[in-house]
């Protein structure tokens, strides 16, 4: 009977646990052949690709500005940022609008995957590599079944200062 009683404890134990583990939703998508996962929190609308209007002595990432209901909204293309080669538009092309401390910005990825839910223990920290992308900006890495996403700090990355954004205004 104290078997019984100790297992059971044990195990409301592990419950209880799991269910304090912080849970998060990242965005999936894809940039060339990997995966990327941003904090949806940030994430304010999908849109398909469109035109941007260039500006002069932009950045090659800076792909340009759009009109987005009545707010000019800067769009870099992260393809190009994280040197992944020479980017293609296409029907799965799309803009993720984020909203970053009052601030709209959109970014170009060649598609988006999915929501995926993660808890902290999901999450391993990335290896130093001589990666294009600054491992600051990295939360870790996510193994997922056959897949392994790339967890970004979005808003880090865009607060750069080669992204030349202004944050917090308003």
């Amino acid at each position: 009977m104290l078997n019984s009683t100790v297992s059971t404890a044990n195990s409301h134990n592990d419950d209880h646990h799991a269910a304090s583990l912080k849970t998060s939703e990242y965005l999936a998508f894809r940039l060339g052949k990997e995966e990327y996962g941003i904090d949806i929190q940030l994430v304010q609308e999908i849109r398909g690709y469109e035109s941007v209007t260039r500006i002069a002595n932009a950045p090659e990432f800076m792909k340009g500005v759009m009109n987005l209901r009545g707010v000019i909204v800067p769009i870099i293309d992260l393809r190009i940022k994280f040197e992944l080669g020479e980017p293609t538009y296409d029907s799965f092309t799309v803009v993720i609008i984020l909203h970053i401390e009052n601030t709209i910005v959109g970014i170009v990825v060649d598609s988006v995957s999915d929501v995926i839910n993660l808890n902290e223990t999901q999450i391993k920290p990335a290896p130093e590599l001589g990666s294009t992308i600054d491992s600051s900006f990295l939360r870790g890495l996510a193994p997922l079944d056959q897949r392994m996403v790339i967890l970004i700090d979005i808003a880090l990355l865009m607060k750069t200062p080669d992204m030349g954004l202004q944050f917090g205004q308003k």
